[in-house]
């Protein structure tokens, strides 16, 4: 179990695939994973994450809703068709009523409303990490 405090070397660390257009909670969202342990790649873009070379060795993606290009269901969706199969979260400052059950059909295994408590994002993981 990598978690809060835990030192593991960079080759050791999963790997969080993190597509945010918004720079602040990009950054927070990228200090925080980090300071848990993860090796996060942080990209601004669906766009920039799909054309990341270490995609297809991260354990999980964390993917903004909405964002420009590319929504977090199409980065998702392109990921997929490439044969990637680790866990996938979806953060959204737009929910709907709907929007659980669409991710869930979508292959997101949780939703995190915006804002979210400073833990929430990295509690996810680590209990998606941990069950496989």
């Amino acid at each position: 179990m990598v978690g809060q405090g835990t030192y593991v070397s960079t080759a050791e660390r999963p790997k969080i695939l993190l597509a945010e257009d918004d720079a602040a909670v990009r950054r927070s969202l990228q200090l925080l994973l980090q300071a848990r342990g993860y090796d996060v790649r942080a990209h601004a873009s669906g766009r920039t994450l799909l054309d990341d070379p270490l995609w297809s060795n991260a354990a999980c993606l964390v993917a903004d809703y909405r964002l420009d290009e590319l929504d977090g269901f199409e980065i998702l969706s392109c990921l997929r068709s490439r044969g990637w199969s680790g866990h996938a979260v979806l953060i959204t400052a737009y929910p709907a009523a709907d929007l659980q059950q669409r991710a869930a059909n979508g292959g997101f295994e949780a939703v995190i409303e915006k804002p979210f408590r400073e833990g929430a994002v990295g509690d996810t993981i680590d209990r998606l990490l941990q069950a496989h």
